[in-house]
């Protein structure tokens, strides 16, 4: 049986929790062997029907809401439709990407056809921190760069922030899709660990019946002095061992943070 999921938030009418990277949110046929699924696992934890109102990739890891009644859930799902919501998240990518950028690259749906319509989509980057290993990924290089980037996606396509760091040169590690399989063993062997290093870190909605903005913060915590601001954080240390690998990537690997870009 799954293990219970570390919740963020709860009232009557909606539900935040920490997905772990590795779990699908519902069960799909296109996954037919995986047996932690968020939505099971939390109506079982939680004793009551929860409806989803949004996704995140089975390797993604981090803040997920679900409304606990239809009426919440309609409402929910408008604000994510209408771009009334506001997402962060944290990736770890190939080389030093840069500083801030914009990327406005409209975006076709993975399984379209050739002749689909292209879908805007645009996403904010920031690099939080860089590194460089003295040793060598790829022959053609003799040492290894990567970088910790702050992703602010303010449209909402499928894989649009790996999508987009790939358009820039930059592929999320551990991206099997999007990325470069050599690069991503490498990791993998050095790390310890297979896995997507995509890090849902925060997300605003407004709540569904008092139209307040909730801010719900994963517990990942920055090790630098940048101010990233945070949420509704959970009452406990509930979810530090979901973010355990993050934090040990944070500690074990030479960041040199990224200065402050000035207002």
């Amino acid at each position: 049986m799954p293990p219970p999921l570390p919740i963020l938030w709860r009232d009557e009418h909606l539900v935040a929790v920490y997905k772990p990277a590795g779990w699908l949110v519902h069960r799909t046929g296109l996954d037919a062997g995986e047996t932690r699924f968020v939505m099971q696992t939390l109506r079982d934890q939680l004793g009551q029907h929860v409806y989803p109102v949004h996704r995140l990739d089975k390797g993604t890891c981090g803040v997920l809401v679900m409304a606990l009644h239809s009426d919440a859930a309609r409402a929910l799902s408008q604000a994510f439709e209408q771009g009334a919501t506001h997402k962060r998240y944290l990736a770890m990518v190939r080389g030093w990407a840069p500083e801030a950028i914009e990327v406005d690259h409209a975006l076709k749906p993975d399984d379209a056809p050739a002749d689909a319509a292209v879908q805007e989509a645009h996403t904010r980057f920031r690099r939080l921190a860089q590194l460089t290993l003295p040793e060598a990924s790829d022959a053609r290089f003799s040492t290894t760069r990567a970088s910790l980037v702050e992703a602010i996606p303010t449209t909402g396509r499928r894989h649009q922030i790996r999508r987009h760091l790939k358009h820039l040169a930059h592929p999320i590690i551990g991206d099997a899709t999007h990325g470069k399989g050599p690069l991503n063993r490498w990791w993998a062997e050095r790390l310890g660990q297979q896995r997507l290093w995509l890090h849902a870190w925060q997300l605003t909605v407004p709540h569904p019946v008092t139209g307040v903005a909730m801010t719900f913060d994963s517990g990942l915590r920055w090790p630098g002095p940048a101010d990233l601001g945070c949420g509704h954080l959970p009452a406990d240390d509930s979810t530090e061992p979901a973010c355990a690998d993050w934090q040990r990537l944070f500690v074990q690997l030479p960041w040199q943070e990224t200065p402050a870009l000035a207002p």
